[in-house]
């Protein structure tokens, strides 16, 4: 009996040194937890906070590195605090206001979420797979099935036109200049402006908007433009106390006319590119499903 005491004794022993052993490892991995935290805590800490939503000094460094001085990197700083502090008020409030069951939170989150991740990575996919040179004939044929697509609502002109001082001797030579058509006669045309004129625009082959052109120039008040462009003289001359403003229409074109496709060869390049944008969007999804249905990645159920 008293060997059986003993060994009864022993084991008690044992078992409570197994125990205050066991309390003390828990108790240091609390105190490690407690340390690692208030350490975290410490090297990051907070710069702002809404309830115990905590916004961190490292939340901040994407917002800081691009920028080249000091000054910047605070006002950066500042504005996104600013920015953060609004959000999580108006995130408070609209939880006092709005009620939303939790599938309507889980669908405007996966919304969220697919705008957030999902546009990134088709805008990534799109760069690097977008071909971005568009051909004449491409644009000839876009041009040609979509006339009804570029009706003028405004005028636009070919034309040649000089800016001149009245005192200048060279008005006279100006006049006669611009009603040639030999190449020699441009030539001399050309020289004569960059020389002496106050402004020109020599790029007789380039469509413009005609109120463009006729910009900070008497015409720019005339009452009827239409009138002005249609009459047989091509050469019109006006003048202000200090200058004449020579203009040699080659050919225009009115509102609700149809423009030449020189005019609106960018306007139809960036269409086309558009639209290659909106396929390759459109390629990606339907690979990414494709492959997934014949992985078995998703299911339908009736």
């Amino acid at each position: 009996m008293r060997k059986r005491k003993l060994k009864i004794s022993s084991f008690q022993i044992i078992s409570r040194f197994i125990i205050i052993l066991f309390c003390t490892v828990l108790s240091s991995c609390d105190l490690f937890k407690i340390k690692n935290t208030e350490e975290e805590e410490k090297d990051n800490p907070a710069v702002a906070s809404v309830d115990n939503n905590f916004l961190r000094k490292a939340d901040l460094s994407f917002i800081t590195k691009e920028t080249t001085s000091k000054e910047d990197s605070i006002n950066l700083a500042t504005r996104y605090i600013q920015s953060w502090i609004k959000k999580q008020l108006m995130i408070k409030e609209a939880g006092k206001n709005i009620t939303l069951s939790q599938a309507e939170l889980d669908k405007k989150l996966l919304d969220y979420r697919y705008a957030l991740i999902v546009y990134e990575y088709e805008k990534q996919y799109i760069e690097d797979n977008l071909s971005k040179e568009v051909t004449d004939e491409e644009i000839q044929q876009y041009y040609d099935n979509n006339r009804d697509n570029f009706i003028l609502k405004e005028i636009i002109v070919r034309t040649n036109f000089i800016k001149m001082e009245k005192s200048l001797s060279q008005n006279t030579k100006v006049e006669k200049l611009l009603k040639q058509n030999s190449p020699e006669d441009k030539e001399t045309l050309r020289e004569l402006a960059i020389k002496s004129a106050s402004n020109y625009f020599l790029e007789d082959s380039t469509w413009i908007k005609f109120e463009d052109i006729i910009l900070n120039t008497p015409l720019s008040n005339h009452n009827n433009k239409v009138q002005l462009l249609s009459r047989s003289n091509n050469i019109i001359k006006v003048e202000d106390e200090e200058f004449n403003y020579y203009f040699n229409i080659l050919e225009y074109k009115l509102q609700d006319q149809i423009p030449p496709v020189d005019f609106v060869k960018d306007e139809i390049s960036r269409i086309i590119v558009n639209k290659r944008k909106v396929n390759l969007a459109e390629t990606l999804q339907n690979n990414v499903y494709k492959r997934a249905q014949e992985n078995n990645e998703f299911k339908i159920y009736e």
